[in-house]
């Protein structure tokens, strides 16, 4: 099983990397039923303030094992960035839930704000979440299906840099957007 995954991680890569999008954009663009989830009022209030402080865990956890690896310690490398994925995907199942029974968060600042300031910084995050997923999909599937001392001869360390940098800027981009919803305006 492990050698057919090794064999096939840019095909798994491309699966998941597919799937993952199409239940993100299915669910903003309201293809999920809301009847399907148990509706929790006070979670959906609180999901994007909990979400702005997994993104901010999740910024250290990447931060950390980028730091780990250049140190050499595999073992915290691999726990940080099996953290950062965790983080991850419990902010998208939170996110979903929240977008399937709200729809998007709308923007209630001025027009010229949204026009100029949010919109953009919405679109490089969004751009830069979509880049990072198939980068953090093929960085992690080769991690778990090939042998550590094998790994610096693979795609994984610059697969994994690049990852990491457009990962962490996302997140601090998702902060950004988090900021201008329910602070600033």
């Amino acid at each position: 099983m492990e050698l057919h995954a090794r064999k096939h991680v840019r095909g798994w890569t491309a699966i998941l990397t597919i799937l993952s999008l199409a239940l993100v954009f299915g669910t903003v663009l309201g293809y999920v039923p809301e009847t399907i989830l148990p509706r929790a009022d006070p979670l959906i209030g609180v999901v994007p303030h909990v979400n702005v402080l997994i993104s901010a865990t999740a910024i250290l956890t990447i931060l950390y094992g980028v730091r780990s690896i250049r140190r050499g310690d595999v073992s915290r490398h691999r726990r940080a960035m099996l953290a950062s994925t965790g983080l991850f995907f419990l902010f998208l199942a939170l996110y979903l839930y929240r977008v399937s029974l709200e729809g998007p968060t709308t923007f209630s600042g001025p027009g010229w704000v949204r026009q100029y300031v949010y919109l953009p910084f919405l679109a490089v995050h969004i751009l830069l979440a979509i880049i990072s997923l198939p980068l953090v999909y093929y960085a992690l599937l080769l991690a778990v299906t090939t042998p550590v001392a094998r790994l610096p001869d693979t795609p994984h360390p610059r697969v994994g840099r690049l990852a990491a940098t457009f990962w962490v800027v996302s997140f601090l981009l998702g902060i950004g957007v988090w900021f201008m919803l329910h602070v600033l305006f």
